[in-house]
């Protein structure tokens, strides 16, 4: 065991990320800096994870000023750190050597001392190029082996298992020999129990001639006993949150971990009175952000100042049990009086729902979100009961982002498909599609070529080809007096790394600086964008609440049925949305950024039977009652439309009625035609078709449709959407 440890402190990064949703301001951080001066931690993770695309996407600054101001404020006292996905850096998609070096020469030169590097597959490939230019800039590369488990299988079958002990062993060693100047077990879930972090980390230590560091999270309960356990097996460094942002989704309290090293003699090295500063700050911080993120504050776990308080003696007696049953290996013994503890000071029980499915607590507060978009959280149980077979299929990767997100995602998709009586994998995102061709990297178990086949079309692992990666379009700013949306390297690179998240704030940045330039000589002002036109056509529409990606067509563009002409943004997955319609596009009512609600309109689309139509309906399209729908430039949202099951007009401001409403049709319709496989006849929530008139419908709704006809003398345009998914099929 070490007479030394070294920490590095996550408050500023994944304190704040895990526990309160990224959202911790620059002012916020600069009324802390003054004291992480003087608290003398060994590293202090500042960047990286979500900060970078949090800053600007909800607090709209920017990502370089944050850590160029905390470099400012620290200095060299302690090394700030980061937080890559490899290849990825800080987005979803592989980057190219060119801008990976970049990127590391820019974050160095920046201030960042430390940056840690995991791939989502452990594969060690990923990693590479990262390592490379870290290190040749100066940098320090920190390799991280994502720890996970096998799956719990319910299928009956003997399964061999693969995240063994020599499994994340030949991984650091793979990494080390890559150049890695530090190893780090990562459990970003908290699943790691004391006994299994012993193990490897004497394993590693062994083995691997490095400094070892351990990450790890409280959620289900095994956080403090795994710390104390990595400690006495010999661990180097070990990552914590100060007080206010300890336990829970965090990883332990800082001061826990000093009360059990002083006990056995080991020196932190940390100055704890300026510790105990930061928390003075951090307090009111704290119940800041839950206010704003939450809406209300939380209950907060006692005060705790381990130079000044003086612990009851039935609790110091629980220490010093741990300590004891650590050092015996007695594990149910240490983790029971670890937990006590922390009951004891008030941190969140353990989430036994996580303990049990052995799923990050992240990735299961993302389905259950999916779950509400869709109006569907009766299938949660059978969403969790398919997460195995779904990460077998997929080659069992981690479950660390992005691959929690894309598995969680899928089995989400699979369940709503066998809920509608459709084949599994009817629906499925492009990230999972991605994940199956190969494009993320080498799974840790190969995947089936049939099952890649009948996903992806290729049964052949395909990897994605850096080659063909194309930069960011970085157009000249009309409204913002002709600047370029990207100035310099560093906001290049952060519209690489956050295409969608850079440009709304880039373009926000420049706006706002052009307009102070033309607050005096309103003649320089940008024209306004053209109002939208009154809709006559046939619509695309968005099937579930998101953010708009990508445009793939432009106004006059001739489109076939089964087109793709938007990417639509939702849960962190993209989404193809195709038209049912063939045409010509007449107008696109949302720009790329937009967020956009479901059922918004996205793009309308000149169909070659419209004039025919307006005969055999008895009235010309372009001069019916349906009144213009246009976009909420800010949320991109349909106004005043009907809401699901609205079958009657309404009055508009000028007195005209609105026949084009929102309707449900049966699945017997659905699948007569062919689209969906056989069913019962259902108007449940999982789906919703717009239709013209309820022709080819069950009986009950030709009828509702004849009598609605005459009574309004029109119909409905076709508008189809598949909800379960979010991905629009001819």
């Amino acid at each position: 065991m070490a007479k030394t440890l070294k920490i590095r402190d996550l408050t500023l990064r994944d304190g704040q990320q895990s526990s309160f949703a990224t959202r911790m301001t620059q002012q916020q951080i600069d009324r802390c800096l003054p004291y992480y001066k003087d608290a003398n931690f060994y590293a202090m993770e500042v960047w990286g994870g979500a900060v970078p695309d949090s800053v600007m996407r909800y607090l709209n600054e920017n990502p370089w000023t944050r850590l160029e101001t905390i470099k400012k404020a620290v200095g060299d006292v302690s090394y700030l750190t980061a937080l890559s996905r490899g290849r990825n850096l800080f987005g979803y998609s592989p980057y190219t050597d060119e801008i990976i070096a970049g990127f590391s020469r820019n974050a160095i030169e920046s201030g960042l001392g430390i940056m840690r590097i995991f791939d989502a597959l452990n594969d060690v490939d990923n990693v590479k190029s990262t390592i490379k230019y870290i290190k040749q800039y100066g940098g320090i590369a920190d390799c991280a082996v994502c720890y996970t488990v096998d799956p719990k299988y319910t299928d009956g079958k003997e399964h061999e298992m693969v995240f063994t002990d020599e499994y994340f062993l030949d991984k650091a060693k793979q990494m080390a020999e890559l150049g890695a100047d530090m190893i780090t077990i990562k459990d970003m879930s908290g699943l790691i129990p004391p006994q299994r972090v012993s193990a490897l980390i004497k394993l590693f230590k062994q083995h691997i001639g490095i400094p070892v560091d351990f990450h790890t999270h409280c959620t289900p309960g095994y956080g403090l006993a795994s710390v104390m356990a990595a400690i006495v097996a010999g661990v180097d460094i070990v990552d914590t949150n100060c007080w206010w942002f300890g336990g829970g989704t965090g990883a332990p309290a800082l001061e826990l971990v000093y009360v059990f090293c002083k006990k056995l003699g080991i020196d932190l090295g940390v100055d704890m009175e300026a510790v105990a500063k930061i928390n003075g700050e951090l307090k009111g911080i704290r119940k800041e952000l839950e206010m704003s993120v939450f809406g209300a504050e939380k209950p907060l776990p006692k005060p705790f100042n381990p130079l000044t308080d003086t612990l009851p003696a039935e609790i110091d007696a629980l220490f010093d049990k741990c300590i004891e049953y650590a050092q015996a290996e007695n594990w149910e013994g240490l983790l029971d009086a670890a937990q006590q503890i922390e009951a004891y000071f008030g941190f969140p029980a353990p989430n036994k729902l996580v303990q049990q499915a052995e799923i990050p607590g992240g990735m299961y507060s993302n389905m259950v979100a999916q779950l509400k978009q869709l109006q569907a959280e009766d299938i949660l149980p059978r969403a969790m009961e398919l997460i195995p077979s779904v990460r077998l299929s997929a080659g069992l990767p981690p479950l660390v982002t992005p691959t929690s997100q894309i598995v969680g995602a899928q089995a989400v998709n699979c369940a709503m498909d066998e809920k509608a009586g459709r084949p599994m994998y009817t629906n499925k995102s492009s990230q999972f599609v991605g994940l199956v061709k190969g494009e993320y990297g080498h799974t840790p178990v190969k995947i089936d070529p049939e099952f890649r086949f009948k996903i992806c079309g290729v049964r052949e692992e395909t990897p994605y080809d850096t080659s063909k990666y194309q930069k960011q379009p970085n157009p000249a700013l009309e409204d913002a007096g002709g600047v370029r949306l990207a100035e310099n390297e560093k906001e290049e690179l952060l519209l690489e790394l956050f295409p969608l998240v850079a440009k709304t704030y880039l373009s926000g940045v420049k706006k706002a600086a052009y307009a102070q330039k033309v607050a005096a000589d309103p003649a320089l002002a940008a024209d306004k964008k053209q109002a939208a036109q009154p809709i006559t056509g046939d619509t695309v529409v968005a099937p579930l609440p998101g953010r708009v990606i990508e445009i793939k067509v432009k106004v006059g563009d001739k489109i076939a049925v089964g087109q793709e002409v938007v990417v639509l943004e939702a849960m962190k997955m993209e989404n193809s949305i195709t038209s049912d319609f063939a045409g010509v596009v007449k107008q696109i009512l949302v720009s790329e950024g937009d967020a956009v609600q479901a059922d918004s309109i996205l793009i309308e689309v000149e169909s070659a039977k419209s004039s025919s139509a307006a005969g055999r309906y008895g009235q010309d399209r372009r001069s019916s009652a349906a009144r213009p729908r246009h976009r909420d430039q800010g949320q991109g949202r349909r106004q005043g439309g009907h809401g699901p099951g609205d079958h009657h007009p309404r009055s508009h401001e000028n007195g005209e009625l609105d026949y084009i409403g929102l309707r449900r049709l049966c699945q017997a319709d659905i699948r007569r035609r062919g689209r969906f496989g056989t069913g019962r006849c259902r108007t449940g929530r999982d789906r919703r078709l717009y239709g013209r008139g309820y022709g080819g419908c069950c009986r009950r709704h030709q009828a509702r449709g004849a009598d609605r006809q005459d009574r309004h003398g029109t119909a409905a345009r076709p508008r189809h959407r598949d909800q379960g998914q979010g991905r629009r099929r001819g």
